[in-house]
């Protein structure tokens, strides 16, 4: 079985999976203070695959964070689709980033007694609901886990068990999947795996994937590129590949002060 492909937007009437509005986020005070994000405006559109990059400290991943309702804005809004976080209680922010948004990190945060069919299926499994039986289904057969479904994670290996956490992320149907630093504990054939397995995710099923990552090869698996640097959008760019991203982040000037971009 395969999944559906969808029709996505096109660029003139694209819809927004997420997006922040002139976020900024800081931390701590006085001398300590460090202003993560400075005034950001940048939307992610449904059915894309979008990169944020940029260097060490640029607030990429505070970015992700706050536009995935995992941590609240100093000023600012942050949407999912037309919904803004900080319009929500606990309880409803908590209901939203439930049946609306998928999370892969870094650590696959597996459950070990779990089988990988399990796995897949507990967020819902937790919530009391049952998920599109056809959807995931044939979400299995994407992430090539079809003969691994009894196995638990210990028999699995490092590519195997994130693509695990990548079906468990799109297994509820989300409006949007964020996935932090996806490869970080991956080899670089389990790494390319993921990243193709995400792409094909979102070509397929119009999905929507918005990923911080600091390597360009993994960049350039994705639709876009959205660059920061000390807090601040600095550029975007279509289409990337390894070499463009690398010849973009070395445009980046390493002494103190903002990033230089070239035009």
């Amino acid at each position: 079985m395969t999944i559906t492909v969808r029709t996505t937007a096109t660029s003139t009437d694209a819809v927004t999976a997420a997006r922040v509005v002139d976020a900024v986020k800081i931390y701590g005070r006085g001398d300590t203070e460090v202003r993560a994000l400075d005034g950001v405006s940048v939307d992610f559109p449904a059915g894309r695959f979008t990169a944020i990059m940029g260097p060490s400290g640029s607030g990429k991943s505070t970015l992700m964070h706050c536009a995935a309702g995992l941590d609240t804005l100093t000023s600012g809004s942050a949407f999912i689709g037309d919904t803004e976080l900080s319009a929500l209680d606990d309880r409803r922010l908590t209901l939203l980033r439930r049946q609306r948004i998928g999370f892969v990190f870094q650590a696959f945060n597996l459950v070990p007694t779990l089988t990988v069919a399990e796995n897949i299926t507990l967020p819902m499994d937790l919530a009391g609901e049952r998920g599109d039986e056809e959807w995931i289904d044939a979400l299995i057969d994407t992430v090539g886990l079809r003969d691994r479904l009894h196995h638990r994670p210990a028999e699995l290996s490092g590519g195997q068990q994130q693509r695990v956490a990548v079906a468990r992320a799109f297994a509820g149907s989300p409006d949007v999947v964020f996935a932090d630093e996806p490869t970080g504990n991956l080899d670089s054939r389990s790494g390319q795996e993921v990243l193709q397995l995400l792409g094909r995710t979102v070509r397929q099923s119009a999905r929507t994937v918005v990923m911080v990552t600091h390597d360009p090869v993994a960049a350039a698996h994705a639709d876009e590129v959205v660059f920061l640097a000390d807090g601040r959008l600095v550029d975007r760019m279509q289409d990337p590949t390894a070499e463009r991203v690398l010849d973009r982040l070395k445009a980046f000037d390493p002494a103190p002060g903002r990033a230089v971009v070239t035009p």
